[in-house]
């Protein structure tokens, strides 16, 4: 009867072993919130929507980026960041595109994060990604944003040149009685102006267009207060009366599109 009550409780035990998940070492060297704080954890991904646009074409080193969040983020079944909140960022590197290789580069950096009471947090923060629908790719360990290439269209210059010039020999060969010679000149030639045509022409620019989303990962973790979250002394969204053209806005307290 022992050795029968022995085995039962075993087979409970492993069982219950069995059943139980193993901890998660991220969440052991997670920190943890300050009793009556509310955290967004580092590694939390946010979406943000560009306010304004920034190109290799005229961007400079110390550029400001301005955005805001597209979708809210949630901690412990409250609202901690509501979609609008504006963030900053900084341009950190610019590299224009070649004339014959290189692509453009642009590399980026996120600053801080102001909700609409204009309580500020700051960090260092990368991109996670970029919007599906942009020709650029995203470079992560860098956090830039790397230009399209134009190798395609460099060969439809020259093949394009190349065509034109043999049509315009041809027929100046014809008129002088040496169609074969005037048609390799003009093919000579037009190779000629189309490579020279992609020699003196840069590449595509690396863009964040207004508008476009890309994602921000936090480095460090963000702790609020319930006072930081009281949204009822927050100005106004700037909003457009009824019959008022947008040429004549109105605005009360902070523009999405001039957050500072």
């Amino acid at each position: 009867m022992f050795k029968t009550l022995f085995a039962g409780f075993a087979f409970l035990s492993i069982l219950s072993a069995q059943q139980t998940p193993p901890p998660d070492p991220a969440l052991k060297d997670r920190p943890a919130a300050a009793p009556g704080t509310f955290q967004v954890d580092p590694g939390t991904r946010i979406l943000l929507s560009m306010i304004n646009s920034v190109s290799t074409k005229q961007a400079l080193v110390g550029d400001r980026l301005y955005l805001e969040t597209a979708f809210p983020i949630v901690s412990n079944g409250r609202i901690i960041i509501p979609q609008g909140s504006w963030v900053t960022g900084t341009v950190t590197d610019v590299k224009r595109p070649g004339r014959v290789k290189g692509r453009g580069e642009l590399q980026v950096r996120f600053d801080s994060l102001t909700l609409a009471n204009g309580v500020t947090k700051t960090f260092k923060s990368d991109l996670g990604s970029l919007d599906a629908r942009q020709s650029e790719t995203l470079k992560r360990e860098d956090s830039a944003i790397k230009g399209a290439g134009n190798k395609k269209e460099d060969a439809d210059t020259v093949i394009g040149t190349t065509v034109a010039g043999g049509a315009v020999g041809a027929g100046i060969g014809a008129a002088t009685g040496h169609l074969g010679g005037g048609s390799a000149i003009g093919l000579g030639a037009g190779a000629a102006a189309g490579l020279i045509g992609v020699l003196m022409t840069r590449g595509p620019d690396a863009t964040l267009t207004k508008g476009s989303t890309v994602e921000m990962v936090l480095d460090r973790p963000l702790t609020f207060t319930p006072e930081d979250l009281d949204m009822s002394k927050a100005p106004p969204r700037a909003t457009l009366s009824d019959g008022e053209p947008p040429a004549t806005q109105k605005t009360t307290g902070w523009s999405p599109t001039h957050p500072f």
